[in-house]
This record gives structure tokens, sequence and C-alpha cells, in this order.
């Protein structure tokens, strides 16, 4: 591959970029916040750049993890490793892409204590990249519990009225469910003698055991996704944080959830993961069909997203327990899709936030007559989010549905129901706020996307319609390890069948 630690540096290069802000950037004035966006821009350019050679390097019919570095950190308890798969790899990237979209996005948009929100973005991309690489239990509880802490300062500080209320809420249910997860970690530990991630990937857990672990590590990922019904946190923290970060929670942080399902509960706990696989698909339609019912009641923009994305999440869980090569495929595709597709929604409440500054549905109607770059823009990405054929969208949500189709015909006709739901909620608001006659006074003079925020809208909308007509790179990156998790499936002890994941 390479002869450098390539994962190393695309994890902590953001870092440094953030002691560049800390050392070299003094004042507040102008000429320091400029400094400060150039210096976070530059960092996070340079990351992904980076990050691409991972990409040029990946060998999608390796069957072992690349990229591969072990350094010794606490004795026999645990070693910093680092590597990734199919799986890992498009959520590396994604967070890469991700992240000079949201500078962008804060260019003007923030103004107070610049250096610091800076700081606390960079800090952010490397827990979040490090907690896709990490390959060792331990290593990967401190970064994806340490992403909780800049998160929590971004919405605390930069957030609306009512952030103190939704950063703690955010914080509290987060850290709650992981307490549990620790709890496991420590547990399988003294049952294995070892920590690391690959090697766990082969141990046998007793069938009693697993499920109690796999109900741990559940009560944080659930979480983390968000699942009905410890949802209720991220509503409030996407209405109250700033646009960016809004973008990286339903972009990137939710998307852990998920990774965490993928990574150690099927592959580390087969049976239990059969076994409670129908409690997973009733959790997962009660959120597509219940959640879309509530975006459908919504009066503020980014809070019907925000449902939406929690609809959306119920695919990637009903697709993923189905233990199918289509199912956790398709939850794979549908993830990255909805990286892409909900952090450029978001975006698009950004920018008439930053004109008008109100979210309310209620205050706009007829910016196609001011905006029609925005109106196209916005429509694309509105069609993605319904699951129109010809963008990402479609895919994922056609594979978890073709796949839960298969294992259980009610669950499917319940969860295609959201499909018609989401339709109802995305397209009324877009006709709300984009269709009709341009009657107020206050929006005769808004004006159309600039030249910043069409370079941060381009890239997602090129590849919302790259992988809407082409979406084998995905699949083809991660066949070969979502093959291992079904292998692993199968050499349980008869009890992955026996469940036959059906409900009565």
């Amino acid at each position: 591959m390479y002869d450098w630690p390539i994962l190393s540096v695309v994890t902590f290069l953001p870092l440094v970029g953030a002691l560049l802000i800390v050392l070299m950037i003094r004042g507040d004035d102008e000429v320091a916040k400029r400094n400060a966006r150039w210096v976070a821009l530059w960092a996070t350019l340079v990351t992904f750049v980076i990050s691409l050679l991972l990409l040029l390097g990946f060998d999608p019919s390796a069957t072992e993890f690349q990229f591969v570095e072990t350094r010794s950190w606490i004795g026999d308890i645990a070693a910093y490793r680092m590597g990734v798969d199919g799986i890992s790899l498009p959520f590396v990237l994604l967070t890469t892409l991700l992240m000079p979209m949201c500078i962008l996005a804060s260019w003007e948009s923030i103004q107070l204590r610049v250096k610091e929100y800076m700081i606390c973005f960079l800090v952010l991309e490397t827990l979040m990249i490090g907690t896709f690489s990490s390959l060792d239990l331990l290593q990967f509880y401190i970064f994806f519990e340490g992403g909780l802490i800049p998160m929590f300062i971004i919405i605390g500080i930069w957030g609306g009225k009512r952030r103190i209320y939704a950063t703690f809420k955010f914080f509290l249910y987060t850290l709650a469910g992981s307490v549990l997860m620790m709890l496991a970690i420590m547990a399988m530990y003294w049952q294995s003698g070892t920590t690391d991630i690959v090697s766990l990937l082969h141990f046998n857990f007793p069938s009693g055991m697993q499920k109690w672990l796999w109900l741990a590590f559940f009560a944080s990922f659930a979480v983390k996704m968000p699942m009905w019904p410890v949802h209720t946190w991220l509503p409030d923290a996407h209405v109250e944080a700033p646009t960016a970060g809004s973008v990286i929670l339903a972009g990137i942080l939710l998307k852990m959830g998920g990774y965490g399902f993928l990574r150690f509960s099927l592959p580390m706990f087969p049976e239990a993961s059969a076994y409670f696989a129908p409690f997973v698909f009733t959790l997962s339609v009660i959120a597509i069909v219940y959640t879309s019912l509530v975006a459908l009641m919504q009066e503020d923009i980014k809070k019907l997203i925000a449902y939406s994305s929690v609809a959306h999440m119920g695919y990637v869980t009903m697709g993923i327990f189905t233990l199918t090569q289509a199912g956790i495929q398709g939850a794979v595709f549908q993830m990255v899709s909805h990286g892409f597709v909900s952090g450029a929604l978001f975006l698009c409440v950004g920018v008439v936030y930053d004109r008008m500054h109100t979210r309310e549905i209620a205050a706009y109607g007829g910016l196609v007559h001011r905006m029609p770059i925005y109106a196209t823009v916005f429509m694309v990405f509105t069609m993605a989010n319904v699951g129109l054929p010809g963008t990402s969208g479609f895919i994922g949500e056609f594979l978890t549905l073709i796949a839960t189709f298969g294992r259980n015909s009610w669950v499917a006709f319940f969860a295609t129901s959201g499909v018609i739901l989401s339709a109802c909620y995305a397209l009324w608001l877009y006709r709300r706020v984009i269709f009709g006659p341009l009657e107020k006074e206050s929006l005769k003079s808004i004006l159309d996307l600039n030249h910043r925020e069409m370079l941060s809208l381009i890239p997602l909308l090129f590849f919302t319609i790259l992988f809407g007509i082409w979406p084998q790179p995905i699949l083809d990156a991660c066949n070969v390890a979502v093959n291992a998790i079904m292998a692993r499936a199968d050499m349980a002890s008869g009890a992955v069948k026996a469940a036959s994941l059906m409900l009565p």
C-alpha cells in the first residue's frame, strides 16, 4: 500500500490545523477571524485530498483490513490500532468531504469567537475519522465519546435561543447509552483477554452473554442513530445548532450508530442479532411511520428535516437486521447517501436563514421568482430525500425494502408507506417555500446563491446524482466486508436460522 501511516495522517491532520490556529493566530479582529477561517479550510481540504489516496490504494477484493497501523499503548490491555475495510472507508471519505463544506457554510454566518469555532470543528473531524478507523475497542470508545465534547460546545455557544437545553439533552442522552457500552467493553475484555477488534471478530462469545452485550451496545448505538423512542434529542439539537453543526450531526454523527451495528453487533453477537431482529424491525417501522407523520406537522424547516432523518435511519436499521447481503449493502448505501442529501438540505436551510434569520415555513413562499438557482438545487435534494429513481436516495431505500420483503412482507409493507409519507412532507415543504406568488415584502430583495454557497452545494449535488445513476462503486467497496459479516452470521450455532427473523 503506502510506506507512511496514511490513516494517522488523515486522522490527525485536522488536529494539526487546530493547533496552528491556537499557536499562530492572536487577537479577535477581522484579520484574525479571516486567518482562522483560511487555516481551517486548508486543513480540511488537504485532509480530503490525502484521504483520496485511501480510495486509490484500497483493494475492494481484499478480505482483511487495509492500511493497518499498530503500536503499543497500555501494556497488554490496549494498543493503537488503525485500519479500514469496505464498510468504514466510505464513512471516512464522507467525513473528509463534508468538513470543507461546513467551513464554507460558516464563513459569514459565524462572527463570534471564530477561532474557537474553527478549532472545535477541526477537533471534531479528528474524532470522527478516528471512530471509523479504530481497530481497538478502547480506542474506538475514546474517539466515539470524544465527539460529544466539541459538538456540545458548538451547539452550546453558537446555537439558537434554546441552545443550553438542546445541548444538555443531546449530551445526556448519548452519554447515558455509552456508559452501558463501556461496561460491555470491560466484560468483553475479561472474557476474551483482548480489545483488538480483529481478534474479537473471530471470538465466539457464549449465547447468553451475547444477548447482554448486544443490549449494552444497542443502548449506545440506538441513541446515536437515533432510533425511536430515544430520538427526541435530535430535533432540538438540529434546530438550535448552527448550520454546519446540523450538517455534521445529520451527515456523520448519526451514522456512527449504524456503523457500530455493522462493526460490533452483527459480527460479534450474531446469535443475539438474530434473536433481537424482530424487536429492531418493530422499532424501525414505528420510526419510519411515526416520525414521517410528525414531520408533516412541523412549522420549522429544520425540525421537519430532522424528523425526516429519523425516518430514513429507520430504513438503515431495518436493512442491517435483515442479515442479508442486499439489506446490509442497502443500509451502508443509505447512510452514505443520507450524508450527502441531509447535509445538503441543511445547507439549503442555512442559505435562506442567513438572509432572513427565520426558519418558519410560513415566512417564505415564491422564492423561485428571486432564487431560481436555489430552487433548482433544493428541488434535486428534495427529490433525493423522497427517493426518486435517478438519485442516490432511491438505491438504499430500494435495497433495504427488497431485503425486508424477503424476510417479512408486513414489515416491508408498513415501511413502504414511509416512502409515500416522505413524498407528502417533502413536496409540501418545497411547494410552500419555493412556489406561489412572491407576496412578502421582505422576500422581494432576497438574493440567489452566491459563489461560496454554490461551491459548498455543487459537490453534494454531483455525488447525489452520480451514485443514483452509478451506485456500483459503493456497493463494490463494501461487498467483501458485507460477505464477511454474513459468513460470521452463518457460522453461529444455528440460532440465526432458528430465529428466521420473522415476526409472528
